[in-house]
């Protein structure tokens, strides 16, 4: 799988301070410089220009992280689908850049295997009611290989979980079904290897820290590896949530059939009490892309900032109108 990091084009060249809102867009440097160097070598003798770059991929860094592409237009003047979605890459990593507190997002292509990533998705965050989704696979399974038995009562409690991210649905199916035990198997067999547990907190689902890194490898999991008819249960699930959860994904706009689960809470951490708002799950035709986001706003900004910005963040990248039309749940669901 590639990974590639989308920056800004000042980025880049490493002169952050210059990545400031009202700069003149880098592409349309990119265009003038490459004009100028046609009108040169028209009055010379060399040799024809090599074609722009063009392709999904942008260009490999010494660093070995993937940067922000030069974004041209082909040969024809018209610009590709392929250079289409790398300049909104680029933007939605811009448009990160001014957001403050920790955030990170991860768009996967699984026709193609790239990963995209911008801002940070190693930092472990408050799940909130993410983890419900590992909740409701984990639950699938079992029953599938007959471990537990899911009885009426478990079954509707799974779809108040993922509908309207019901929590008391997620502690009766969590005192039911194993309590803590249940860690293991979103560890080891889902890949959410930086799952932890909170010191000083009782080993409970609403207790629980990951990264952006283990959603993506979790949804990865179901659209990848899960029982079909599972598999098909979950994304009808996650396509279908109620108000509360029209946001995060669900931005992408109904022409990407998206589907998600989102977690929004108030938690504790050094420097003050603060919200996380996160969003996992899918877009696109065959549900091409999977995406994570996790957002750790600072103490003091508001649930309405977190709902809004995760959710832009996926509107830009799925090319939607920003501001995206959202529902933001009630704070009072953070307490």
């Amino acid at each position: 799988m590639t990974v590639r990091r989308f920056e800004d084009d000042e980025a880049r060249k490493g002169d952050l301070a210059a990545a400031r809102p009202g700069r003149r867009p880098a592409w349309r440097s990119v265009v003038l410089a490459a004009l100028a160097a046609v009108l040169v070598l028209a009055g010379c003798s060399s040799g024809p220009a090599s074609p722009p770059t063009t392709g999904a991929s942008p260009p490999r860094s010494t660093s070995g992280l993937g940067q922000a592409p030069d974004v041209r237009p082909s040969e024809s003047g018209s610009v590709s689908a392929d250079e289409a979605q790398r300049r909104r890459f680029t933007a939605a990593a811009t448009l990160l850049k001014t957001k403050p507190g920790v955030l990170g997002i991860l768009v996967r292509d699984r026709r193609t295997g790239e990963l995209w990533q911008a801002g940070t998705t190693d930092h472990p965050i408050w799940t909130a009611s993410t983890i419900k989704l590992a909740m409701a696979v984990g639950l699938l399974e079992r029953a599938r290989a007959g471990e537990i038995t899911l009885d009426a009562t478990a079954r509707r409690q799974i779809a108040d979980m993922l509908n309207v991210s019901s929590d008391d649905a997620a502690t009766a199916l969590w005192n039911r079904y194993g309590r803590d035990s249940q860690l293991t198997r979103f560890q080891q067999r889902y890949g959410m290897t930086g799952l932890t547990t909170v010191a000083g907190y009782s080993r409970f689902w609403g207790h629980l820290k990951c990264t952006a890194d283990d959603l993506q490898r979790l949804m990865s999991y179901v659209l990848d590896r899960l029982n079909p008819t599972d598999r098909a249960y979950l994304l009808d699930a996650m396509r279908s949530v109620g108000a509360i959860q029209h946001w995060g994904i669900w931005a992408a706009g109904a022409a990407q059939q998206p589907g998600t689960k989102n977690g929004w809470s108030i938690e504790p951490d050094p420097g003050g009490k603060h919200w996380v708002t996160n969003t996992v799950g899918f877009a696109g035709d065959g549900q091409r892309y999977v995406v994570a986001i996790m957002y750790q706003l600072p103490p003091g900004k508001t649930i309405d900032a977190g709902v809004h910005t995760v959710s832009d963040l996926v509107a830009t990248v799925f090319g939607a109108r920003t501001p995206a039309r959202v529902t933001v749940p009630d704070p009072s669901t953070g307490l």
